[in-house]
């Protein structure tokens, strides 16, 4: 009943069936770490939450309330990568390929955006919050059906403990119960050792001694918060809503903080404003060798 666009250009999804808190843009940055010296790539995303309208260019000079955190943050960290946003992806798309040509363009949480066919379609959904044992909004967090899943060229598990072994794991795929060619592969989150600002950068472990304010605007913050308390450092945690906008009550509050760790996509919201800022960054590492079975699905594009 429903137009679907094919593009000549590859394109590749990455998404998730819940309201977020998987990875997406971990994801995405991944993929542009591993491909982005061959190949020439181009991100497309809505700009969630974002004030502007239609299609937009990101840089890094841009404003998150017009860019939205998430390409913001793509596109500082990638400078050389085209990151683009627009509610309407097929007309993203088109006018991506039609100013840049890129060899692959990857759409930043667009699972449930049925108007484009991806070639590869990349499946996100969190250790300890498998999709099968969500239930639907409002009383969970799933916005799309669980069969939509079948879609997925290949399902990853992020957020995994790093000492997962193949008896859970086979456990956790009987429970996705992937259709026969489906990869399930398995992932956890890496962080970084040392906190960034734009004044330079600080050793996490010189924190020892020093407590300091966590603040989150994610969907999740608990894996970062047990990563910070597992290294015995003390820490008030405020916590937000994801794309939380920060007022000027809120930021004032926070200049009288000494020390203010947050997360990448939240520092995106917050950077120009406070002197005392950091962020950790965080990423994918896959477990065994199922990078290389993404890399592979992703070399027959």
């Amino acid at each position: 009943w429903f137009s679907s666009t094919t593009f000549n250009t590859p394109v590749v999804c990455v998404g998730n069936l819940s309201l977020g808190g998987t990875g997406k843009t971990p994801m995405i940055e991944w993929i542009i770490d591993h491909l982005g010296a061959t190949k020439n790539i181009a991100v497309l995303s809505r700009g969630y939450r974002r004030k502007s309208k239609g299609f937009r260019w990101v840089t890094p000079d841009s404003d998150p309330g017009d860019s939205g955190d998430e390409p913001l943050q793509i596109a500082s960290k990638f400078p050389h990568v085209r990151v683009a946003v627009d509610g309407n992806r097929t007309h993203g798309i088109g006018r991506i390929v039609k100013e840049v040509g890129p060899d692959m363009i990857l759409l930043d949480d667009a699972f449930q955006h049925r108007k484009v066919q991806p070639k590869i379609s990349i499946l996100l959904t969190a250790y300890g919050k498998l999709y099968p044992d969500d239930w639907y909004l409002p009383t969970g967090d799933l916005r799309d059906h669980r069969r939509e899943a079948r879609r997925a060229s290949a399902i990853v598990v992020t957020k995994c403990p790093p000492g997962l072994g193949d008896e859970e794991k086979s456990l956790i795929i009987a429970r996705l119960r992937p259709r026969k060619g489906q990869m399930v592969l398995f992932s956890s989150l890496e962080y970084s050792n040392e906190l960034r600002s734009s004044n330079g950068s600080l050793k996490l472990a010189s924190l020892t001694d020093k407590p300091f304010t966590l603040v989150t605007g994610v969907a999740n913050p608990e894996p970062l918060v047990a990563y910070l308390r597992d290294r015995k450092l003390h820490f008030e945690h405020q916590a937000y809503n994801d794309h939380h906008n920060f007022t000027e009550k809120e930021i004032a509050a926070l200049r009288n903080i000494p020390l203010v760790v947050t997360t990448e996509k939240d520092y995106m919201r917050l950077k120009g404003t406070l002197q005392n800022l950091y962020y950790l960054q965080v990423s994918h590492k896959f477990m065994d060798r199922d990078d290389k079975r993404l890399l592979g699905l992703m070399a027959r594009l």
